[in-house]
């Protein structure tokens, strides 16, 4: 198999990180992504990643019943780097060099994010697992990945999901949603599709950087899409 990109962003969702509960950390799932990601690096590929934090805790639902912002937004953070660690390990027991950075100083556990280190990590072959968004809070890790996607020069954003692609309404809740094969950045935005974070469509928009959403827990399709097969939806120009 040819990849049909040089580097790549992935943004897992904490979500596909969960067991069948929906919450808490499945080493499972985390051994199966981090499988599917060495499969992408033995052919070649530059990998960076972005992990969630929603299965631990999902900082705009806990500010929506009570808990400051700004803290529920940080703890989000620290939630997204638990699942980095976490992710990290499974890699390298897959014998794929990873390195952990994080936006937020955790020097224990995490290099600082600086770009220039990142872009060397990945030069080298390692995975780089960017953790703990952009470090600020009212930002998602959607932003995040988008923000270093744009930074390390990924060629394209890769948003690994439950569904398996962007349809025009919830398919997990209406069973007759249509799902797009293709849709550009201002239809995404105008029809509010909400797969993605606004904020990070118009960012990858601006650069003209393409998205491609689609069902991370099927085994084998992050190879497929990184070898250019028609899986998910593709957001672009």
């Amino acid at each position: 198999m040819k990849a049909a990109y040089r580097r790549i962003l992935l943004k897992v969702s904490g979500q596909s990180m969960a067991g069948p509960d929906g919450f808490g950390i499945s080493t499972p799932r985390i051994r199966g992504t981090a499988q599917e990601i060495a499969d992408v690096v033995a052919l070649g590929v530059e990998v960076g990643v972005v992990c969630g934090g929603g299965n631990i805790i999902r900082g705009i639902n806990a500010s929506a019943e009570g808990l400051d912002r700004t803290a529920a937004d940080y703890m989000g953070m620290l939630a997204g780097v638990m699942n980095a660690l976490a992710l990290q390990d499974a890699l390298e027991k897959c014998d794929v060099n990873t390195r952990v950075m994080s936006a937020i100083e955790i020097k224990q556990v995490a290099e600082p994010h600086i770009r220039r280190r990142a872009m060397r990590h990945l030069e080298k072959g390692r995975v780089v697992i960017f953790a703990a968004g952009t470090g600020n809070p009212f930002f998602t890790t959607d932003t995040g990945a988008a923000l270093r996607a744009m930074e390390v020069g990924a060629e394209v954003l890769l948003k690994g999901t439950r569904v398996d692609g962007v349809y025009d309404s919830d398919p997990e809740k209406f069973p007759a949603a249509q799902r797009y094969d293709r849709v550009t950045y201002r239809e995404f935005v105008n029809r509010n599709l909400g797969v993605m974070d606004g904020s990070a469509i118009l960012l990858c928009q601006e650069h003209d950087l393409p998205i491609v959403v689609f069902n991370m827990e099927v085994p084998g399709n992050l190879l497929k899409v990184v070898c250019g097969e028609s899986i998910g939806t593709v957001v672009g120009a």
